[in-house]
């Protein structure tokens, strides 16, 4: 079982159940050991983040360091960022 700790902001991810199964996100937020915030731009767009089970996802091994410090500096990421850095991990569906 997956848990926080195999998983960091910025970590890409796949979503495995649910109404947006084989959709590729980024996780934007941890909120516990179960659930983490995740975002891809175009349908779960920044500002409206979607909460998600992490037993749900299928975690890759690629992190988004670039993310994690525009976070770590307060930056604002929008959306057409996130697609942006998302576009290697579809391509590969």
């Amino acid at each position: 079982m997956e848990t926080t700790n195999d998983i960091q902001l910025g970590q890409v991810v796949k979503s495995k159940a649910g109404r947006d199964k084989g959709r590729i996100f980024i996780v934007t937020d941890i909120l516990d050991d179960k659930y983490v915030m995740i975002a891809d731009g175009d349908i779960r767009r920044m500002d409206s983040c979607k909460k998600k089970k992490i037993k749900h996802l299928i975690i890759y091994n690629s992190v988004i360091v670039d993310y994690q410090d525009k976070r770590n500096k307060c930056e604002k990421v929008n959306n057409a960022y996130i697609r942006k850095v998302l576009v290697p991990f579809k391509r590969e569906i």
